[in-house]
């Protein structure tokens, strides 16, 4: 007997032959394919290599690794707004447009309407990440992306209708604009999916924090810089976090702090749950600096001291005595470690990934967000909400004023946000 993949999938999906959600899901996809797609408006600040626009254009346009097999773009971008375009080759841009036949349009309202003057589009991806864009006295790049936003909600108030939208990476620079958007989306009745990759990527081991968990506190050690690889580690450390008992009620304080300073305010006896969660984190990372080609250094606080004298942390209350503690340090990858409150145990695992610079064209970190995105636009319902990356803006936002102002802490009464999430959000596998 001969037949095609679909016929087979459906066939075996309704027998119950098999019945694991993957396969239901398969099917789904397969039959998705003989529909229209949705249409989605995609608006980046710049696309060259390894810009996040370059990686989510690619993926959304030709399709991404998922589930051990390649997996072909689910929406289509109808429209394209590109605000910069570098000199000679360093601009992907125009050429990109022309490889995957897409249409550039000179504004983002043009971009929503297709030239109409009324919201054609069916979901909305805003990539502001990379660029030649104005730096605030603090040192934070303005990226667009409140601006960007703030025209798109334009379009849906004239319109008569709104359509999700997808933020990458924080919301902004300021409070007052962070909150503007979440409560533009709510006021608007449209699904706003915002955040990092770090979430939705592979974790090892593949743990999730137990839902309604007794936590203590969470600590995530990273690398890279303020206000852009801060983002990262602190939703690594929320999507845990998030999950205690009571959910997440908003924070009180930051305090961050830099290199001896830093390292000082470990020492103090307060800090000892700190200290041992930051241990246990940096035994996931897979690029310590240890000794030699075998592990001839023990790691310990004294040890991390050492090796990693010039680093960042955020020292962050919550409104319900719960701590985030975020380090970014000499290593190359993100490691969470939380401890729980009911039995002591510390519950620690990387989230991994794997760059796509390493070859690998069916795994790597933008193809689970990029999943996330057309899921969003497909259904009308976001993985997790806004309030998350509202949250860790507001951490980053803090985090930044207490280094301009020279390491003191600084009071945040109106980060009071308070989220929940459900048993089943085991949003990150794949």
């Amino acid at each position: 007997m001969s037949t095609n993949r679909r016929t087979f999938l459906t066939r075996l999906s309704a027998a119950g032959a098999l019945a694991t959600p993957w396969l239901a899901r398969a099917a789904d996809d397969d039959r998705a394919t003989d529909k229209p797609r949705k249409k989605i408006a995609f608006l980046g600040t710049v696309v060259h290599t390894h810009s996040h626009a370059q990686h989510f254009l690619d993926r959304l346009a030709l399709g991404y690794g998922w589930r051990g097999q390649w997996q072909n773009p689910r929406l289509e971008i109808a429209s394209v707004y590109i605000d910069q375009f570098p000199q000679g080759d360093a601009d992907l841009g125009h050429q990109r447009v022309k490889k995957y036949g897409l249409k550039l349009y000179p504004s983002i309202e043009d971009a929503l309407t297709l030239g109409t003057g009324k919201l054609a589009v069916d979901g909305v991806v805003i990539i502001a990440e990379h660029g030649k864009y104005p730096r605030n006295e603090k040192g934070q790049t303005r990226y667009p992306r409140y601006e960007w936003f703030k025209k798109c909600v334009a379009v849906f108030e004239k319109s008569g209708r709104a359509v999700p939208v997808f933020n990458d990476k924080h919301l902004s620079t300021t409070w007052k604009e962070c909150a503007e958007m979440v409560a533009d989306s709510r006021r608007l009745g449209f699904p706003f999916f915002a955040g990092s990759s770090l979430p939705v990527t592979r974790r090892l081991p593949a743990l999730d924090m137990p839902h309604g968990v007794a936590l203590k506190e969470s600590v995530c050690v990273a690398y890279g810089g303020v206000d852009s690889y801060d983002i990262h580690a602190l939703e690594t450390a929320q999507c845990m976090s998030e999950r205690r008992k009571g959910g997440e009620v908003g924070i009180v304080s930051v305090h961050a702090l830099r290199n001896e300073a830093m390292w000082k305010h470990l020492e103090h006896p307060d800090r000892e749950d700190t200290r041992r969660l930051m241990v246990s984190a940096l035994t996931r990372s897979h690029n310590l600096p240890v000794s030699g080609g075998y592990y001839t250094d023990k790691i310990t606080f004294q040890w991390a001291r050492q090796k990693f004298a010039n680093a960042t942390a955020y020292f962050i209350e919550h409104r319900d005595g719960f701590r985030t503690s975020m380090f970014l340090v000499g290593i190359q990858d993100f490691n969470y470690a939380g401890l729980r409150a009911d039995n002591g145990e510390i519950v620690s695992t990387q989230m991994y990934l794997p760059m796509p610079t390493h070859g690998s064209t069916t795994a790597d970190f933008f193809h689970p967000l990029a999943r996330h995105i057309e899921d969003t636009v497909l259904t009308g319902k976001v993985p997790y909400p806004a309030d998350r990356t509202l949250l860790t803006s507001g951490m980053v936002i803090a985090g930044v004023e207490s280094l301009h102002r020279g390491g003191v802490l600084v009071e945040t009464p109106e980060m009071a946000v308070r989220y929940s999430v459900g048993k089943e959000s085991t949003y990150w596998r794949d």
